[in-house]
């Protein structure tokens, strides 16, 4: 499941980046292009912000099922999880304040 919220997210992602400017000026009203311009740019931006939501939920539910399964006894690879997990959260907020809306200050 996390490699097909991966996919989604990649390829919706890349898209999306194909209309988007990152300028600060200008980010908001690109985003808003996207969805009221583009040609189903509407389901390809809320694809992308759902994907997320799902990418964290089978996140979630992959670090509960270490957890009920014991697997914190190997710690190298969980240690390695956790970092991917901060990573993920990191990359995440970083997409989250990417529009340059009201909620990104």
């Amino acid at each position: 499941l996390l490699g097909i919220c991966l996919a989604v997210q990649i390829l919706t992602g890349l898209f999306l980046a194909m209309h988007y400017t990152s300028d600060t000026t200008t980010a908001f009203y690109s985003v808003t292009h996207i969805c009221r311009d583009v040609n189903y740019g509407w389901i390809l931006r809320y694809l992308h912000a759902n994907g997320a939501s799902m990418f964290f939920i089978c996140l979630f539910l992959h670090v509960g099922r270490g957890i009920y399964y014991g697997s914190y006894m190997f710690t190298e690879t969980w240690n390695i999880g956790i970092i991917l997990l901060f990573t993920v959260m990191a990359t995440a907020f970083m997409g989250y304040v990417l529009p340059w809306g009201q909620m990104s200050f």
